[in-house]
């Protein structure tokens, strides 16, 4: 039996002899590629990369010249200016290496750049499967650098952070090293402790115990001017726009403490509290990061999308296939997508058909049918064929680059409950800094020596921390627990209003309907001496107008599309038709309502009318298919004594069956975008009203709505005017969002429960003297890490 490539461990195919020789001794290969890459890991005489790897190396693949020239794009200035730092001639970049699985693997890229003129630094991070680079651009260029490394049988990309998670990252190391310094410190401090109260009782002698002081002092010093620097930035902040925040009743019990046991320290009387101020600021810090960590998952979800954006695209120019960067496509250009490729830009389908993986924007892993005339998205990956595409929207304008400013915008929006959070956190401050005065002057009357260690337990006890993370920290883990499943909450309103909603408006076609329509039958209405019109021709022409439509019916003549029939002057009339000239030819086409003076006509139940130079030539009836999940929802929402209705413009024979098949609390036919606002408005005098649609009709109604909720394969402009967007498409999320937020509701208040509850009891006993400052350390920590916990449980399937 012949042995397995030496370099891939592969089965080496019948009729295959390529051997490379590897100290001193030939070795077989199974393909060109691997030969390849052996034979320059043997040239450069790294062949101790075989004597220390742990996997297999992976399939070498030969360079084609098509991916050299994508390569040779990174050296692009404006783009590198994205993913790479620029000192002078030297440039830094973080590289994601795919096929590394040991650490030989890293040791080999390393030896080999770290050999190429120009490279002044490489280290290879076997485990994140990252290398940070450092060269000098005018030695080498940064393609060249890839292709060393990819003739190594390693693929190599630059990596791409947004500013956000740079910024996320930035924060989280300078929180570990405040928590590092601080813990670390902390400890010595509370070792020093022990030895101070264990030397109370045995007679330690004096200068042992003024030395065991300084030595405490010094090592609390960094703890409390670097560990809680945030804290005094905090309360300044808030000072200076006249509030009060939680950082002001903290900064004020640390730097008492702090400063009162450095006087005893240097006075040589009264007691020292080094290691309470050090648990307590470490502690604090904890309860900090553990709030950052929270609240930067949410920050990860904007931050990964951006990742998706591909670098490079192929762009056909009269048929040939250029390379060029993906924020060079405007508006009409011509792309061409292959197998595994990322889609670079919002396009349309003109040739070709795939399956596309639109898990990374709406979480489901299962790959979507396209074909001539669907729209794909920006960041959506290519599964299995070729397709040419025009470019719809590139760029910054793209639904991916809008889905990340709404995202981050949201969650820079604060809901009443949040407003009012804040608020009670204010007076609760005010109150606890009036007490603590009022403990001061109390106790220095009656028992002077513990006045101040009384006055800083209130201080430290009953801290609001716990009060002013309730809200925040759960509305971010339910804002992000939604994300995960395909739901884009856009305003912060969303979670506290969904639970309200005891009524939901549904419009039909895309929304309880899959919105997929295909002709069922078309009705010829010309007169016997009109100019005839073959059904080709009549299909055509209605392509033509339709394509200048965004409504869900205009999909159904996409496959009907000749560009030998030029629409001009083309005029939409929202949520009634289309009309324009078609070769010159007027052709007016939409709702028969609209169209029919006679109410009774034959073709007054046709989805759309078509008139042809100002005559009645066709009655078009389309099909529809309810979406599978609709029952479900509908079922659930009537078993919550919640209404299901349908305010549908379409007309009422398609509206009928729907409501057949549905068993909708009522349904509403042939309604203008007018009409649907009216009926929501009626209902909102004694309801809490949800607007579901996709369609550019249903904007006006969604901005009347209390909640407005947009399909994701619903028109651009739906989905920027409504509340919350179903990246994943499915009607069912709805009963996901509901869940999600009244479960959101209930923490948020056991949250209060808690933070009311804490300090109701801690207050008194602080203020009669029964709790000592590291009591009161352990006691205001515990609560605030108990209200984080208690709102990451929202993370939770």
């Amino acid at each position: 039996m012949q042995s397995p490539c030496f370099h891939c461990g592969e089965p080496i195919p019948k009729g295959i002899s390529l051997q490379v020789t590897i100290d001193g001794k030939a070795q077989d290969m199974c393909c060109v590629g691997c030969q390849a890459v052996a034979q320059t890991i043997v040239d450069n005489k790294l062949t101790d990369y075989y004597k220390f790897r742990t996997e297999n190396a992976p399939k070498g693949t030969e360079l084609v010249p098509e991916q050299l020239q994508k390569n040779k794009l990174l050296d692009d200035d404006n783009l590198q200016h994205e993913f790479t730092h620029q000192d002078g001639s030297s440039r830094e970049t973080i590289l994601t290496v795919d096929g590394i699985s040991c650490a030989a693997c890293a040791w080999l890229i390393e030896m080999k750049l770290s050999e190429v003129d120009g490279v002044s630094d490489i280290s290879v991070n076997a485990t994140t499967q990252r290398a940070n680079l450092k060269w000098q651009n005018s030695t080498v260029k940064l393609s060249q650098l890839i292709e060393h490394i990819e003739r190594l049988g390693y693929h190599a990309l630059p990596f791409k952070a947004s500013d956000a998670e740079q910024l996320n990252i930035s924060q989280s190391k300078t929180f570990i090293k405040r928590l590092g310094v601080s813990g670390i410190l902390m400890m010595q401090v509370m070792m020093i402790a022990i030895g101070l109260y264990f030397g109370a009782f045995s007679g330690m002698a004096d200068h042992n115990m003024v030395y065991l002081r300084y030595t405490s002092l010094v090592l609390t010093t960094p703890i409390i001017f670097y560990g809680a620097f945030p804290f005094y930035v905090g309360a300044i902040n808030a000072i200076k726009s006249k509030r009060l925040s939680m950082d002001v009743p903290v900064s004020i019990a640390i730097l008492l403490a702090f400063f009162a046991s450095a006087w005893a320290t240097i006075s040589q009387q009264g007691e020292v509290y080094f290691e309470s101020v050090s648990m307590f600021t470490f502690l604090l810090l904890i309860g900090k990061f553990l709030e950052f960590r929270a609240r930067s998952r949410a920050a990860q979800v904007s931050a990964n999308l951006l990742k998706l954006m591909p670098m490079t695209a192929t762009k056909l120019v009269d048929g040939i296939e250029q390379f060029v960067t993906a924020k060079s496509l405007t508006i009409g250009e011509q792309v061409m997508i292959k197998p595994g490729e990322t889609v670079p830009a919002d396009c349309t389908i003109e040739s070709g058909k795939s399956h596309f993986n639109e898990a990374m924007l709406s979480g489901e892993q299962r790959p979507v049918a396209k074909k001539v005339g669907d729209a794909i998205l920006a960041g959506t990956v290519n599964g299995d064929g070729n397709i040419v595409a025009r470019v719809t929207q590139p760029g910054g304008e793209t639904f991916l680059s809008q889905l990340i400013r709404l995202s981050e915008s949201s969650q820079n929006h604060k809901p009443k409950i949040a407003q009012l959070s804040d608020k009670i956190a204010q007076y609760f401050v005010a109150i606890i800094l009036v007490t603590a005065i009022g403990t001061a002057i109390y106790w220095q009357q009656h028992m002077p020596e513990e006045a101040f260690w009384i006055t800083l337990s209130v201080l430290v006890a009953t801290c609001p921390c716990a009060l002013s993370l309730a809200t925040p920290t759960a509305l971010t883990c339910g804002t992000t627990r939604l994300n995960r499943d395909g739901i884009m909450i856009k305003s912060g309103h969303v979670m506290e209003t969904v639970p309200e909603v005891d009524v939901f408006a549904f419009d039909k076609t895309g929304t309880l309907t899959m919105g997929e329509f295909t002709i069922s039958n078309i009705k010829r209405l010309d007169e016997p001496n009109d100019k005839p019109t073959s059904e080709q021709e009549l299909l055509a022409m209605v392509s033509a107008l339709e394509a200048h439509s965004q409504h869900p019916l205009a999909k159904a003549f996409a496959t009907h599309r000749d560009f030998s029939y030029v629409a001009t002057d083309v005029e939409v009339h929202p949520g009634l038709g289309i009309e324009g000239k078609v070769n010159n030819v007027p052709v007016k086409l939409g709702k028969a309502s609209w169209l029919l003076n006679d109410t009774n006509h034959t073709a007054a139940d046709a989805q759309i009318v078509v008139l042809i130079d100002n005559k009645l030539t066709a009655a078009l009836y389309l099909s529809d298919k309810v979406r599978d999940d609709a029952q479900s929802v509908v079922s659930s929402l009537q078993r919550q004594n919640i209404k299901a209705i349908m305010l549908s413009g379409d007309g009422e024979s398609g509206c009928r069956t729907v409501n057949e098949a549905l068993a909708l609390d009522g349904a509403y036919s042939s309604l203008t975008a007018h009409d649907k606002m009216s009926h929501v408005k009626q209902l909102q005098q004694t309801h809490t009203v949800a607007m579901v649609g996709d369609g550019v009709n249903d904007t006006p109604v969604f901005s009347a709505a209390h909640v407005s909720i947009a399909m994701g394969s619903g028109t651009d402009v739906a989905k920027s005017g409504a509340d919350v967007i179903l990246l994943n498409n499915k009607l069912s999320s709805i009963g996901t969002l509901q869940r999600v937020a009244k479960k959101t509701r209930r923490i948020v208040w056991e949250n209060y429960g808690w933070a009311f509850g804490y300090n109701a009891i801690v207050l008194p006993l602080a203020v009669c003297g029964f709790v000592t400052p590291y009591m009161a350390v352990i006691g205001m920590s515990t609560s605030s890490i108990l209200v984080i916990t208690n709102s990451l449980r929202l993370l939770k399937k």
